[in-house]
């Protein structure tokens, strides 16, 4: 399974193209117990497009990073069309930045603006959205569709700790922030975490560039292979969807790693608590208010649900079955599933990258 995920991600960077919310890492209601009822929001399976329209008549290319509003709102980093697209609660989809099939770097408002491959989205509390570039930049945008660059230079990857313009990233994917502005980026090819302040700053929070590994411990010395997704706590403690060891790592704000989930090394499918449980190439993650995290587990094709004490279960989709049924719990299928994000009233949202929908869990009693 985690060959195919590959497959799709190198596609996607031969053709060049290739949260959760700021304030809401933790701020999204804890979602309702239940049995997950997983519907189809937007777009249509089998069928890609950069359309603009409601629901079914919308067209994604390998959505991948999604997060949620205060309004409800959701923003999603459209891979292939090289797009930010935003979807409102009723499943209307339009497109705030970017132009579909015209990659590159530049600043602007709106079509004017260039991406040149997008992977991850955050939002705070203002509407103003952070996205991850593949060309090695995190870009902010205001509300109204105004893009410019917080922090990276496009062109060759580096690893370079500086502020604004002078630092440098490696193929970065995740983002999520802290109620105090801070932003953290799971910079994938340097195989750590980065933070970057309100003003620009980026240091290296863990891990360390060139330095592959599952090593726990403090800062530099914690090892990464392949983070992905991230997302953040109410208390400010990240965690981190990492594809190459099958974990969810965990980081305190002085930097101290540890692994929540899984074992590296040892991929799979089970439930169970801590080590026991096993992932397949987890990608994308999101935190609710209690401190329970959803994860998108791409290679197994299903929505995993993490308590605060590390217990695993299964939410929806069934590992090795992938397809894009909606259903409840076990029935629905998806397909190499990306981000995930959750909104105020419990619901979760799923950028089904496979399939290239987005993808609604709302809960049955």
């Amino acid at each position: 399974m985690k060959t195919r995920l590959w497959g799709v991600l190198a596609g996607i960077v031969m053709i060049g193209l290739l949260a959760v919310t700021v304030t809401a890492c933790g701020g999204s209601k804890k979602a309702t117990a239940g049995v997950a009822v997983v519907s189809t929001l937007a777009g249509q399976a089998g069928s890609k497009g950069s359309a603009d329209g409601s629901g079914a008549a919308a067209r994604f290319s390998v959505p991948y990073g999604i997060a949620c509003d205060v309004a409800g709102n959701l923003y999603v980093a459209d891979n292939g069309d090289s797009t930010i697209r935003k979807i409102t609660p009723t499943g209307v989809v339009t497109t705030l930045a970017g132009k579909a099939g015209s990659s590159g770097s530049a600043d602007g408002s709106g079509a004017a603006a260039r991406f040149y491959s997008l992977f991850g989205v955050a939002c705070d509390a203002a509407g103003n959205l952070y996205v991850t570039d593949l060309g090695n930049t995190i870009r902010t945008i205001t509300p109204t569709g105004l893009v410019s660059t917080l922090a990276g230079t496009a062109g060759p990857p580096g690893s370079v700790d500086g502020s604004g313009s002078s630092a440098r990233f490696d193929f970065p994917q995740g983002i999520a922030g802290d109620a105090a502005g801070n932003l953290y980026v799971a910079d994938t090819g340097n195989n750590a975490i980065r933070k970057i302040t309100p003003a620009g700053e980026v240091t290296t929070l863990a891990g360390k560039a060139g330095s592959s590994g599952s090593a726990d411990g403090s800062g530099t010395a914690a090892r990464f292979s392949v983070p992905a997704g991230i997302a953040c706590d109410a208390a400010g403690n990240l965690y981190v969807a990492e594809i190459g060891n099958d974990t969810i790592r965990k980081i305190t704000p002085a930097g101290e790693v540890t692994t929540l989930a899984g074992k590296a090394g040892s991929e799979g499918s089970a439930d169970g608590s801590g080590v026991a449980a096993r992932f397949n190439a987890p990608a994308g993650i999101a935190c609710d208010t209690t401190g329970n995290l959803y994860v998108a587990d791409s290679g197994n094709d299903t929505i995993r649900k993490i308590t605060p004490a590390g217990e695993v279960t299964t939410l929806a989709g069934k590992a090795g079955s992938s397809g894009s049924a909606d259903g409840n719990g076990v029935a629905a299928r998806f397909l190499n599933p990306g981000g995930i994000a959750g909104d105020a009233a419990g619901n979760l949202y799923v950028a089904d990258t496979g399939n290239d929908t987005i993808r609604k869990i709302t809960w049955s009693h």
